[in-house]
């Protein structure tokens, strides 16, 4: 049995990596001691794009924390640092996935590896460089990143793709690459009796686009595939998640514009677990045409409800959907091949097998192989 301690955001804040440490503590605990230190605050209101950064579920995933960790209160890294060498960790484990927390996270790592007994400092780093780099330089970032992670005595990603450009920035880093776990405990098993807030036609396929609305999502590229896509069959597509930053209406005016009216509908809602899950159980296929990725939280949802994904062949999506075994996978920005996808998805009837095939390939994504991932890189 080991003694970790994780340090990051839980319920009630909401989103990916939020589900992803409530999970993992959750999972730890099956077989070790966990110490789970969340927030008392995560982001200043002016800083959040969205609505609230609060989970609104019914039945949210929750696990034991304790909040007292502040990014912007220096006061509470001491009192965070306090906390871990009063309960003696072996093992320190750190989300990283922006450069919102660099200070935070390089105060704490330093503070970490002078606690007594020298506990392992282990990163588990979501995206090594953010998807959209806004005012950041190409340069600038991997220095924040050496900043904030420099002092990890390893490191967990889930890519093939985002382990090569960590070696690039931390050429000498212990590197452990292992599969996004799946997320098919978010949510509930039956969802049938889930009303949603939002009417689709049930006389036509559905496709499914969700979680928050990024430029990096494509989804003007999928808006594009659908336009050439309804000249075949007809077709409906969800659109279920918050738009960050006013950006449904430069959408809206491209439905408008390539005559969708009648075959998209937007949701523009941050999404609770329960109604997630049952938009992934109503519709037939998940589409998510990145314009790039380290991995998908949204992929594992799908997959661990039985639902098949096209996607994009960028970062580490190949690696966890196998073309034409469990979704089909296209090029990037390119809808004419997402339309000719979609087109082969229905019209050669794969739905049911890729199905078939995504129940036997799910046991990859257990929880207990990254579990065993973190005792053997944390204790080496």
């Amino acid at each position: 049995m080991t003694r970790f301690a994780l340090i990051g955001p839980t319920y009630p804040y909401r989103g990916g990596i939020a589900h992803y440490n409530t999970l993992l503590a959750r999972h730890l605990r099956e077989e070790h001691e966990v110490l789970l230190l969340s927030f008392s605050r995560q982001y200043p209101g002016r800083f959040f794009p969205g609505k609230s950064d609060r989970d609104p579920s019914t039945r949210p995933l929750q696990t034991e924390a304790e909040y007292i960790l502040d990014p912007l209160n220096p006061l509470s890294w001491h009192r965070t640092l306090k906390r871990l060498r009063d309960w003696q960790p072996e093992v320190v484990i750190i989300p990283w996935w922006h450069p919102y927390f660099v200070l935070v996270w390089a105060a704490l790592s330093r503070g970490v590896k002078r606690l007594p007994g020298s506990p392992r400092l282990i990163f588990i780093c979501h995206n090594v460089l953010p998807h959209e780099q806004g005012n950041f330089s190409r340069h600038l970032l991997p220095a924040l990143f050496r900043l904030a992670c420099g002092w990890g005595d390893g490191f967990i990603v889930h890519s093939q793709a985002d382990g090569r450009i960590l070696q690039e920035i931390l050429p000498q880093a212990r590197v452990q690459v292992t599969p996004l776990p799946t997320y098919a405990e978010l949510g509930i098993a039956d969802t049938s009796q889930i009303e949603l807030p939002v009417t689709v036609p049930n006389d036509r396929p559905l496709l499914l686009f969700c979680g928050l609305v990024r430029p990096y999502k494509g989804l003007d590229v999928l808006l594009d595939a659908m336009a050439i896509a309804v000249r075949e069959r007809p077709l409906h597509l969800l659109v279920a998640g918050e738009f960050w930053q006013d950006g449904e209406k430069q959408y809206r005016q491209q439905i408008d514009r390539l005559g969708l009216n009648n075959c998209v509908t937007i949701w523009n809602e941050y999404i609770p677990d329960e109604q997630l899950a049952a938009c992934i159980d109503r519709c037939d296929v998940v589409v998510l045409p990145y314009r790039s990725a380290t991995q998908s939280a949204v992929i594992q949802l799908a997959f661990g409800r039985g639902k098949p994904v096209i996607t994009t062949h960028v970062g580490g999506l190949g690696e966890v959907v196998m073309d034409g075994r469990s979704g089909l996978i296209v090029p990037p920005e390119n809808p004419q091949a997402l339309a000719m996808a979609i087109e082969h998805y229905f019209g050669d009837n794969l739905q049911l097998v890729l199905e078939a095939q995504i129940g036997r390939e799910n046991g990859r994504f257990a929880w207990n192989r990254l579990c065993h991932t973190l005792v053997k890189h944390g204790c080496s």
